[in-house]
């Protein structure tokens, strides 16, 4: 598959990934990505987040490509039941999930809905990348492992790079860029 032959939903993180991050950097240069626009970025609410997702998703008029950062492949993966059935059923091929978090990191947030912090134990119903650091600050390897694992996830081990955004030296992550080339290349 090619760029050009889906809609690629991009799906920030708490804070909506600022102009700096790699998702904002894609948005801008590649036509064929659109951002997934939450109502509230600090204080996010996972039926909202989750809805949103589902109706992005439903808009679309090619094939769907997710691609989520932190916070925001949780509420990838909060969405994917709904995903599979409906006008969305078939629709997404692929999800691009990179340096998702600690549940037991974001148990410390208060801002954030509890109920981002239990998902689904059951496999995507789409094929999945899950992009982890050695390093990231929330999340250890292991627990990322564990999640790519749990969703049937194909783990790519991205080394000593922090959460993966613009604060670790990510901005254009063009590693990461071609590591997405390479996973549409499979869909």
């Amino acid at each position: 598959m090619r760029t050009s032959e889906a809609e690629i939903l991009i799906i920030p993180g708490l804070g909506g990934s600022g102009p700096d991050h790699w998702q904002s950097r894609w948005e801008a240069k590649i036509p064929a990505v659109r951002r997934v626009v939450q109502a509230d970025w600090e204080n996010p609410k996972l039926n909202a987040w989750r809805r949103r997702i589902v109706e992005e998703v439903e808009r679309a008029a090619r094939p769907v490509i997710l691609v989520a950062h932190s916070l925001g492949v949780l509420a990838a993966v909060h969405a994917a039941p709904f995903l599979a059935k409906g006008e969305s059923s078939g629709k997404v091929k692929g999800g691009f999930l990179v340096a998702p978090p600690s549940v037991e990191l974001l148990a410390g947030l208060d801002a954030l809905d509890p109920a981002f912090l239990t998902f689904p134990d059951a496999p995507l119903p789409f094929p999945s990348l899950v992009i982890a650091s050695r390093n990231d600050p929330f999340a250890s390897f292991a627990e990322s492992e564990a999640l790519a694992r749990t969703l049937g996830a194909e783990l790519i081990d991205a080394g000593f790079s922090g959460h993966i955004n613009s604060e670790s030296g990510h901005g254009p992550w063009p590693e990461g860029l071609m590591r997405f080339a390479g996973f549409l290349k499979t869909l």
